[in-house]
């Protein structure tokens, strides 16, 4: 992949948006069973962690297979001589992109000055974003944020990334005190796509914000201008969301089937020293949406082991 990547997706493409604890090389495996969006993101990985004695453990975050390309690497930390280094290693672990995180809005990831907390010192974000770009071997660099950090301030805060010249720029359209409590600001959103075209044309523009659907991602890319749309909670309502015929609905014998392919895939990539609960977030995607869900669901919440799950799923694969 060149650094025009971004600029040769058909648009508009769909990406599916980095969620900590969940779009690791497993899950992103999953979802390209059920209906692959345009782009991948890893998780959250911290360039502090890459250069510390726990290094192994974070790179376990950089774990993928040639299926999963396109895939942006996503970093975040406060420290921008360690953003280049990383840089320079994503580059040679064959990524097609790197991203900088500057929207996360975790309090005790703010507390470390990292991710949205950025929003708050231009100046340190911008030093961290040219040295990223140093560091890239000429990979796109991108920066995924949010409208401003109390209060909305997308002309200001959108402005000043944008005359970064991004290759793309990731909008969530909520500000960091809003988390995600209150509907997306699409029309803020809108605001940075004209932005966009008055500072920095050539930057690719991607809306994310409550979409649950391809359909209505389309609607809201024609509707606001962007470019492309990251979908990340929609995914746990509905693992097809990525399809055009996302509302297909699974009965309970494929739904357990697909648990069953989840967890395998766990032991096969992770193996069973691997920490068991962060499955149990999973359970609920794919359980849901027909008599008895719940309760099954409950049932699977309190095992602890994937061989208990194997269990469980076979007898009533029986049934």
């Amino acid at each position: 992949m060149n650094s025009n990547f971004w600029q040769n997706l058909k648009k508009p493409f769909f990406v599916l948006a980095p969620m900590e604890d969940v779009t690791d090389t497993v899950f992103r495996r999953m979802v390209i069973k059920f209906g692959r969006p345009d782009v991948f993101f890893t998780e959250f990985t911290s360039v502090e962690g890459m250069f510390s004695p726990g290094s192994m453990e974070v790179a376990k975050r950089l774990k993928y297979t040639s299926e999963e390309l396109p895939l942006i690497a996503q970093l975040w930390g406060v420290n921008p001589e360690n953003f280049r280094k990383a840089a320079s290693l994503i580059a040679d672990l064959g990524f097609t992109g790197i991203d900088i995180n500057m929207g996360c809005p975790v309090r005790k990831i703010i507390k470390t000055g990292g991710c949205s907390a950025l929003i708050r010192t231009p100046d340190l974000a911008k030093e961290i974003f040219l040295a990223t770009k140093e560091g890239a071997k000429g990979l796109p660099v991108s920066v995924k944020t949010r409208i401003g950090f109390k209060s909305i301030d997308t002309e200001n805060w959108i402005g000043e990334v944008l005359a970064w010249k991004p290759d793309a720029l990731t909008v969530h359209g909520r500000t960091v005190a809003e988390l995600s409590k209150v509907p997306c600001h699409w029309d803020e959103i809108g605001r940075a796509v004209k932005l966009r075209d008055e500072i920095s044309p050539e930057t690719v523009v991607v809306g994310n914000g409550d979409v649950k659907s391809v359909n209505e991602g389309k609607e809201l890319a024609a509707r606001w201008g962007v470019d492309g749309v990251m979908i990340g909670r929609g995914v746990f309502e509905n693992p097809f969301v990525f399809r055009e015929d996302a509302g297909v609905s699974a009965d309970l014998r494929d739904r357990l089937e697909m648990v069953r392919g989840h967890v395998l895939l766990h032991r096969e990539v992770w193996g069973d020293n691997h920490n068991f609960n962060p499955l149990k977030k999973f359970f609920k995607m794919y359980i849901r949406g027909f008599d008895g869900a719940a309760n099954i669901r409950d049932e699977m919440m309190r095992m602890s082991t994937i061989d208990e799950i194997l269990l469980y799923i076979d007898s009533h694969l029986k049934l």
